[in-house]
């Protein structure tokens, strides 16, 4: 069973900017991508960004392009997420997601999520 531990997170004030960690551990098959989603009370849980480990597509949502950078390690299996210039609206739990490839199709982990909140 894959590990996916989430790391960061907390209050900012807007304007300012956090770092979110996530690894994935354990898994017996192969990342496919890795990412980040956020979701607020009552609302659907959207994707920010995600990274592919083989060639490293990228993809942002658009309310967060310009202001969050999404990386990952040499061996794939951590991805961060720079989030500058927060703003309120980017207050949510956000959580790290997992893609693997298996050997009959496909399968998924998430994190337990992590608080961001921005406000002054």
């Amino acid at each position: 069973q894959v590990q996916v531990v989430e790391s960061g997170g907390g209050l900012v004030q807007p304007g300012g900017s956090l770092r979110l960690s996530c690894t994935a551990s354990n898994s017996r098959f192969t990342i496919h991508t890795m990412g980040w989603y956020r979701q607020t009370p009552g609302k659907q849980r959207d994707r920010v960004a995600i990274i592919r480990r083989h060639d490293d597509y990228i993809d942002y949502a658009e309310a967060v392009k310009g202001r969050f950078t999404i990386s990952r390690d040499n061996a794939g299996s951590t991805v961060y997420l720079q989030m500058d210039s927060l703003k309120p609206e980017d207050t949510a739990t956000y959580y790290c997601h997992v893609d693997l490839k298996t050997p009959t199709g496909w399968s998924e982990a998430w994190g337990q999520g992590l608080e961001v909140n921005v406000s002054s």
